[in-house]
């Protein structure tokens, strides 16, 4: 069988080498392809997963590499969209472009649920899927319901255990792959021996460096450009409880230069220095490469990836604000911000089988239909939480809608609409007034001795 592997992130391919390295995934007698996808808007900017140099070792664990970006070219892999005509003959095209011929394919597909990845799924009818976690976005439940046709062929989710202890709630009930930490870190340690970055290297006379990362939340629409400056601020000052030599900040790549220009006063009005890392080493190797002696951030994939990794301390700013801005409550976002403000808190109350109720309970709020088997986990969490942790992680009118304690009962209006025996009590009264009123015609029409 040969094994397809729909790759878009240096995380998600580090993921999918560990698993392979760790016999997670099985050998293939038959092959393996990464399509390797560069999905950033201008992907001509910078290197992606299929030319990275310090990737190369990598890509080196597969039989073939494929460019997607170059094959579809001028298209963009996230635009790719196929009929259902077009994906039967672009999968007999594929397969004697790569020599596949009749065999049997799996597909190992990061980030499933839109393109380049969905589309494969339908290039290749019938074949096995099993999901590459995506960070902490696996813990997430799906956003949208699959057809059962589709949804019945995924087998697995194969992610990076970065939380121990607790199970990513992607495609639940389908079989958990959890690649170990010394599997994960095993391959960092090959991408850092592989990185050659001037950027890098500069920082290593830095004394006692703490590393600060920078996700501009702003342009998500989660938080005003000024809270944003003020969160990062507020993560200088937070890593100077470590006592640091200096200040690493390593900039989202959209962040504005005002911005870091602000933090680095504010460094300074502290008596800090900091340094800007404008380099594309992902944290996971700098905290390798760097005697870091802690790490903050907003929710960032790479907080527990790196506590789990390199043993560093991790801590977030801005978690319980966010847990309030995001919406709509089933924005994908709210899992992973979660599980960082648990990990997080100071007085945090959550060991691994706590995090994991919290977890269950969030995405049964988040997708009720979709993740309906995780009712009873919800009750079972909010009957023995207290007020303070529920108000913190659910909103009271949600937790109403769903008939859920510590809700806020559901207005008159709420009430109206909400359905009862598959109408709402609106749709019933319109339906009893048009009937009166059929009704009353017909009555009509009899006095008349019509």
């Amino acid at each position: 069988m040969t094994q397809i592997f729909v790759l878009n992130s240096a995380y998600g391919l580090m993921t999918a080498v560990a698993a392979m390295d760790a016999g997670a995934i099985p050998a293939s007698a038959s092959g393996r392809i990464l399509v390797a996808v560069n999905a950033a808007i201008v992907p001509e900017a910078g290197h992606g997963i299929g030319d990275a140099p310090h990737l190369a070792t990598l890509r080196a664990r597969f039989d073939r590499v494929v460019d997607l970006n170059e094959l579809l070219a001028p298209e963009r892999p996230p635009h790719w969209r196929t009929t259902v005509a077009e994906a039967a003959v672009l999968g007999r095209l594929l397969r004697q472009a790569w020599e596949i011929g009749e065999g049997e394919v799996e597909l190992y597909l990061q980030s499933p649920q839109v393109a380049p990845s969905r589309v494969f799924i339908d290039v290749f009818e019938g074949a096995p899927v099993s999901i590459i976690g995506d960070g902490l976005m696996t813990y997430s439940p799906i956003r949208d319901k699959w057809p059962h046709s589709v949804a019945g062929r995924v087998v697995g989710v194969v992610y990076a255990d970065a939380v121990p202890g607790v199970e990513p709630l992607l495609f639940a009930g389908t079989p958990r792959v959890p690649v170990a930490a010394s599997a994960l870190r095993s391959v960092v340690e090959e991408v850092s021996a592989a990185t050659v970055d001037p950027d890098v290297d500069a920082l290593t006379e830095v004394p006692r460096p703490a590393l600060v990362l920078g996700q501009y939340l702003s342009a998500l629409g989660l938080i005003s450009p000024a809270e944003e400056a003020q969160m990062q601020r507020d993560m200088v000052d937070r890593a100077l409880a470590w006592s640091p030599g200096a200040i690493v900040f390593k900039p989202h790549p959209s962040a504005t230069p005002a911005l870091i220009d602000d933090l680095a006063a504010h460094a300074a009005s502290r008596g800090i220095p900091l340094t800007v890392f404008r380099g594309g080493t992902p944290a996971e190797v700098l905290a390798l490469r760097l005697p870091f002696v802690g790490a903050v951030a907003g929710f960032s994939t790479a907080l527990p990836t790196l506590h789990t990794l390199a043993g560093l301390p991790i801590a977030a700013v801005g978690t319980e604000l966010l847990l309030q801005r995001l919406t709509p409550f089933e924005n994908g976002n709210r899992i992973p911000v979660t599980i960082i403000d648990a990990l997080t808190r100071p007085d945090s109350p959550y060991d691994a089988s706590g995090m994991q109720l919290l977890v269950d309970a969030v995405g049964y709020a988040m997708q009720p239909v979709i993740a309906a088997p995780l009712r009873d986990r919800a009750e079972e969490f909010l009957a023995e939480a207290p007020a303070a942790e529920r108000e913190r992680y659910f909103a009271r009118t949600r937790l109403g809608a769903l008939g859920l304690r510590g809700g806020t009962p559901p207005g008159l209006l709420a009430r109206a609409l909400a359905p009862r025996g598959g109408a709402s009590r609106v749709v019933e009264m319109q339906l009893a007034i048009r009937g009166a009123q059929r009704r009353g015609k017909r009555a009509w029409k009899a006095l008349r001795g019509g």
